[in-house]
């Protein structure tokens, strides 16, 4: 699929709005993903305001490049998919539940969906997680018990990277067993 041989990150966009049917059709093909048990998820907000963009790319430690993207999706992992009763949890890098695995996996998968869905309307993404929790949730009013999986800009490339090194199949797959 040359969406999947073509996609690199992008961190210069140009000053091009996003059309929204093209956000509309990234939003459809993350619906579409896959999830353990259909439970999905996943939630989306759209971030278009310079003022939360700013904040964002902040405490996304420093990174001042993502503000030239004119749509970022933050891309919210929600534990109530799998545990009924979320009173009192309170969701961060350190928290135990292996229900915060299932769901940071499941959101994944429809992240993934929506980077390759932007390579095929000829945009550009960036997947980017360098922020923690507790830092990027009272920008966007985010509930304790969500955990924020990535903040994914958006926009038409104003740069074309070079695809980087990658280590070889023999390097990475074994059959069978470990060895």
């Amino acid at each position: 699929m040359k969406e999947i041989k073509n996609r690199r990150s992008i961190r210069r966009y140009k000053t091009l709005e996003v059309e929204e049917s093209k956000i509309q059709k990234i939003l459809e093909s993350a619906m579409l993903a896959p999830s353990g048990s259909n439970t999905q998820p996943w939630n989306f907000i759209i971030v278009k305001a310079e003022d939360t963009k700013q904040k964002l790319a902040k405490i996304n430690h420093n990174q001042d490049w993502m503000t030239s993207a004119p749509v970022m999706i933050v891309c919210v992992a929600d534990i109530e998919s799998r545990i009924e009763d979320t009173t009192g949890i309170y969701l961060d890098e350190l928290s135990p539940q292996f229900e915060l695995k299932q769901i940071i996996r499941d959101t994944s998968i429809a992240i993934e969906h929506m980077v390759l869905q932007s390579e095929y309307l000829g945009l550009g993404t960036c997947w980017t997680a360098w922020f923690k929790q507790d830092d990027v949730r009272p920008i966007l009013n985010i509930p304790n018990d969500k955990f924020v999986v990535c903040i994914l800009t958006i926009g038409y490339a104003d740069e074309t990277p070079k695809q980087r090194p990658r280590r070889s199949l023999e390097q990475m797959v074994r059959y069978e067993k470990w060895e």
